[in-house]
């Protein structure tokens, strides 16, 4: 199998497709995938608050930042390609939107200047 690293979007979402109609038979309804899609979040957050926040891990307690990071965008793939959304064009999109009304607003807020 090729390198996976250097893969857009659409190409990610074509091999997401390929493996849940394989392997996972079918997609979950757009709701189901919903929910999940919060849960992997909530697992997210649940790293991120022990990491980086003032909670520790309890024992035995899951510690795979890139793992949940990724369980995120596989469902988030899952429901573009459920949706119809093309990923690459929608992140184009946003982020110039963000670019044009943003241009100058984070350069001028002085609590991002300011060292914290």
């Amino acid at each position: 199998m090729e390198s996976t690293h250097d893969r857009s979007l659409h190409a990610w979402q074509e091999i997401v497709d390929t493996w849940v109609r394989t392997i996972g038979v079918r997609y979950f309804s757009e709701l189901t995938n919903l929910g999940i899609l919060m849960e992997e979040v909530g697992e997210l957050a649940r790293i991120m608050v022990r990491r980086f926040g003032d909670q520790s891990f309890k024992p035995h307690e899951k510690d795979d930042l890139a793992d949940e990071m990724a369980d995120v965008l596989f469902v988030l793939l899952c429901l573009a390609n459920q949706t119809g959304v093309d990923l690459n064009a929608a992140l184009a999109q946003n982020l110039e939107k963000k670019t044009r009304r943003d241009r100058d607003r984070h350069r001028s807020n002085p609590k991002l200047t300011t060292p914290s």
